[in-house]
């Protein structure tokens, strides 16, 4: 029976159940879809290479979710207490009918039941086909393919969201017991009687806050953009509270100075429905400026860390491509000089991976250090500079060919410089010599630099970031003496053949580069006391991928877990207190209606306040947000620029989906609450 009754409450209350089912479908959604990622192919791929990072990502990923789990248990718990004044009236018919306070518990009770239920299966049922969207952005992200493409889903993921959203509606169920037992009759029966005062500011007392709270929201502003976001004192936490401050100056001062300006222009005031409209509105933000700032706040947390998270991971991307231009390099350090650079191939080939048959193309290569024959001063601190690394033109043409660039051409007695990936805030001497147009003094010869042959970016594969070289002619190298010579380093790279399964060449070459090669290299030179002569790394693209991946999943996934959820509470809350007041308008919207108003015109009105009420915090937010971008671009400023066009895209439509949702909603739910009571 009870169920019964709870059913058709629900569905004839649909139209208040609308947002409050709306905010249990997306936060079940959103919830699964981030519980769910142990089992999603990305992380089991990760896996493969750093098990501890997974362990590490997963237990994050826990601790916000148990965030998340109290933001919208607090939503969800505000969403009801609108639900319940809404159905003040209703309850108190049960009691006069003679219902006792029980029963109706056990009703409330019932209809929570009921809506969780649904709520929980078709939020599984969304968050399932969003897990197997986000695994292919994921894949895009990482440019990978899934050999074999299959659905996802994860028990785990669905136990963790039906146990917190459980423990959710059972606080919510209790908290509906208590409200119910302290509630009196005719309290009840009277709860819709109340109306909002119009209070109508001083014009000049609202232009005053405008402006302070402009003036509060530049100075905090300057002080982000002078100081950034890494230094936490007290003038960051001065910047924050001016800039809350300047937000609630602004929403606070609208109720103000609005109506007053739209009335001096009696042609806009007076046309349709815009007196009445802007009035409503007005009220509204009279008495809910304090709760616009909240909102406006979070929509700024969901935009900024939406937009920052999506952006650092492209930036993350686009670093790897600049460090990993090959598929493979192979570094062999000969300290010891008892290896020559034609050893490489072989001693790989011996060991069980030959270049040719796996490798389309590839190059042995040189770099060496060598001791200049005179230091160079630099202009900064009385320093100089004794010593630099240098690469045969022929040797860095073959690596050009590989990366599918033009060769560099030298002029006689010219050098070149292939600029390293060291970040810019590194001391780099000699790049700042070769800069400044100082003279090599190298075996002998003097070379002057050639501006234009300068190279930008890695030369080859690497996990670390390189250091700058000096390109020299061919015969230059033969001038140099070997005692010059303190470090000499030999390079196999390459790139994966056409038509090679590049996963199993990828196994097969770090297997015997760790099982294999180096104890056979051992075997061919030793120094004296028979240790090791050399060192040997080995860099791959696919491993550089894998190793960044961590860290990519960790600022996406949280960046857009924790965004959703900040979009998703913004949202709900400016819906409720927009249902609230067309519930509470419903004697004004009778009127109207008894004046001859058009249905249509009635409706726009709504549509107008509704837009109003949910554009002005985004606007705002906004504004904030690009400032908060700008500064995150700077903190980023050594690993890349931050990537505006693409994380705007993908905020805009996560907003344009979610927040978007929430506003029709709320305008159709709305029209029909004014329509039928």
């Amino acid at each position: 029976m009870f169920f019964k009754l709870a059913r058709k409450n629900v569905t004839r209350s649909m139209r208040d159940y609308s947002i409050y089912f709306i905010t249990l479908l997306f936060g079940v959604c959103v919830f699964y879809v981030f519980n769910s990622l142990e089992n999603q192919w990305v992380m089991e791929l990760l896996a493969e290479q750093n098990s501890d990072y997974v362990r590490a990502i997963l237990q994050l990923t826990d601790v916000v979710s148990a965030f998340v789990s109290v933001v919208l248990a607090c939503l969800i718990l505000y969403a009801n207490t609108f639900l319940l004044r809404r159905r003040k009236r209703e309850l108190g018919t049960y009691l006069l009918l003679g219902v006792g306070q029980k029963t109706i518990a056990v009703l409330l009770f019932a209809e929570t039941l009921l809506i969780g239920v649904l709520a929980l299966g078709l939020g599984l049922g969304l968050g399932f086909f969003m897990a197997q969207l986000l695994c292919a952005f994921t894949a895009s992200l990482f440019q990978m393919t899934v050999d074999e493409f299959h659905f996802v889903f994860s028990w785990k993921g669905v136990g963790k969201t039906v146990l917190y959203f459980g423990v959710i509606f059972l606080v919510v169920m209790v908290c509906n017991c208590v409200l119910v037992a302290r509630q009196k009759l005719i309290r009840l029966l009277q709860a819709q009687r109340q109306n909002e005062q119009i209070r109508l500011r001083s014009v000049a007392a609202s232009a005053v806050m405008f402006a302070l709270g402009a003036v509060l929201l530049a100075v905090a502003y300057g002080l982000l953009l002078k100081r950034g976001l890494l230094t936490i004192d007290g003038i960051f936490w001065l910047m924050l509270a001016l800039g809350t401050a300047g937000t609630l100056l602004f929403f606070r001062s609208l109720s103000g100075f609005l109506l007053r300006i739209c009335q001096s222009r009696k042609h806009l005031y007076y046309q349709n429905l815009n007196m009445f409209v802007l009035r409503q509105f007005n009220a509204k933000i009279n008495t809910n400026y304090l709760s616009m700032t909240v909102v406006c706040l979070l929509l700024l947390l969901a935009i900024g860390i939406t937009a920052c998270s999506v952006g650092v991971n492209n930036t993350v991307e686009g670093n790897v491509e600049r460090t990993a231009p090959l598929d493979m390099t192979l570094c062999l350090d000969d300290d010891y000089f008892v290896f020559e650079r034609e050893d490489l191939p072989g001693a790989l080939e011996e060991a069980g991976f030959a270049p040719e048959n796996w490798l389309g193309d590839f190059a042995v290569v040189s770099r060496y250090a060598v001791k200049l024959d005179e230091p160079i001063p630099l202009a900064e601190g009385g320093r100089e500079l004794n010593s630099v690394y240098v690469m045969s033109l022929s040797d860095f043409n073959a690596l050009t060919a590989l990366r599918g660039e033009k060769p560099l051409a030298l002029a006689p007695n010219t050098c070149g410089m292939a600029e390293g990936t060291e970040p810019e805030s590194n001391w780099k001497p000699e790049r700042d010599a070769w800069r400044s147009g100082a003279l090599f003094p190298i075996g002998g010869h003097i070379y002057e630099p050639d501006p234009k042959a300068c190279h930008t970016g890695a030369l080859y594969t690497s996990e670390i970031d390189l250091s700058d070289v000096i390109i020299l002619p061919d015969e230059a190298m033969e001038t140099i003496q070997k005692e010059a010579v303190w470090i000499r380093q030999y390079y196999l790279a390459g790139n994966y053949a056409e038509g090679v399964d590049q996963e199993r060449a990828e196994k097969l070459l770090w297997n015997v580069w760790s099982e294999t090669l180096f104890d056979q290299l051992r075997e061919r030179g030793s120094d004296p006391d028979g240790d090791s002569a050399f060192g040997l790394s080995l860099s791959t693209k696919r491993f550089i991928y894998l190793d960044t991946m961590g860290t990519k999943i960790l600022v996406l996934f949280i960046g857009l877990y924790l965004g959703a959820i900040f979009l998703i509470t913004s949202a709900a809350v400016l819906a409720l207190q927009m249902l609230s007041q067309a519930a509470d308008n419903v004697g004004r919207y009778r009127i109207l209606r008894k004046l001859g108003v058009e249905e249509k015109m009635r409706d726009r009105s709504i549509d107008i306040q509704v837009f109003l009420y949910f554009f002005l915090p985004l606007l705002l937010a906004v504004i904030h947000s690009i400032v908060g971008i700008k500064a995150a671009n700077d903190v980023i400023a050594d690993i890349g620029k931050l990537d505006a066009v693409a994380s705007s895209i993908v905020t805009a439509i996560i907003i344009l989906v979610v927040y978007g949702a929430y506003f029709l909603a709320t305008c159709w739910g709305s029209r029909r609450m004014v329509r039928e009571r």
